[in-house]
């Protein structure tokens, strides 16, 4: 029997015994059969959702559960690191040593001696740092080293943030409410067709131009979408209390749960007056 106590980290040495834990986990011979079946592909959707819990624990302001999801987080790195390891390709140590000479490289005005005035004008080096980077990599496009595996919402500012460089932009928010009337009749026409692809289409230029509005606003709109969807849920749980029942609200006509989501909804307002 495992003794539960033998893996027990301390903060000292704690980052060496998770190598070993890995290590031991992965062992053809001992090791978990879970663990042995994984692969790089397998692994990726659980790094992204590890990612998005300590996203929702400090949304939520819970520091026991960020700490926790943070964990969980540094283990898919080890865990990636350790199969890289079996194939002869890095190790965790590459990793730490990598990402440290990128901090370094990075951040002159700190290990170098250069000034910079502000936090706007240092997102400014990074990004020409970064640019140089891609074309020491031999980049044939501002777009090359733009995650596929991002969330759309923040790959879509990413792209446009990309473009700007070069000056392809807009500018100032006031075009893209402009463009957003445009795609909104281009979306009503294809509504009429009936065309599923065609609708998919104007629906994602949609979604595009908000996104270029959100950053021309310098608003997160991961962040703004959280905020809705907050919002609505709030609120339709009160429609639902205020229903009594899910029997009753069930045979609500629309035009009275309408009602009901008004009457919550200038509720939630005058208490947040």
């Amino acid at each position: 029997m495992t003794n539960t106590n033998e893996h027990k980290t301390s903060k000292g040495t704690g980052i060496r015994q998770l190598l070993d834990i890995m290590s031991k986990l992965r062992d053809p011979e001992s090791g978990c059969p879970w663990d042995l079946e994984q692969d790089f592909s397998t692994i990726a959707p659980y790094t992204i959702e590890e990612a998005y819990e300590v996203a929702d624990a400090i949304h939520h302001g819970r520091m026991d559960e960020l700490k926790d999801e943070l964990g969980d987080l540094l283990f898919q790195v080890v865990f990636q690191a350790q199969m890289a390891a079996e194939q002869g390709e890095f190790e965790f140590g590459d990793v730490v040593e990598a990402v440290c000479d990128k901090m370094v490289r990075r951040h002159p005005h700190v290990f170098a001696g250069a000034e910079v005035e502000d936090a706007e004008a240092q997102t400014e080096a990074w990004e020409h740092v970064k640019a140089r980077e891609r074309d020491a990599r031999g980049a044939e496009s501002l777009l090359d080293d733009v995650p596929r595996g991002m969330a759309e919402l923040q790959r879509s500012v990413k792209l446009q943030n990309r473009a700007s460089r070069v000056g392809f932009d807009w500018g100032s928010p006031e075009p893209v409410l402009d463009k957003f009337a445009e795609e909104a009749l281009e979306m009503r026409d294809a509504m009429q067709s009936g065309n599923i692809e065609e609708m998919e289409d104007e629906l994602g230029d949609l979604l595009f131009v908000v996104t270029n509005l959100a950053r021309q606003l310098k608003i997160d709109p991961a962040k703004a979408l959280r905020r809705a969807n907050a919002k609505f849920e709030l609120r339709f749980r009160s429609v639902e209390e205020a229903a009594g029942s899910r029997e009753a609200l069930e045979n609500m006509g629309l035009v009275e749960m309408e009602s009901l989501w008004q009457q919550v909804k200038m509720r939630h307002r005058e208490e947040d007056a």
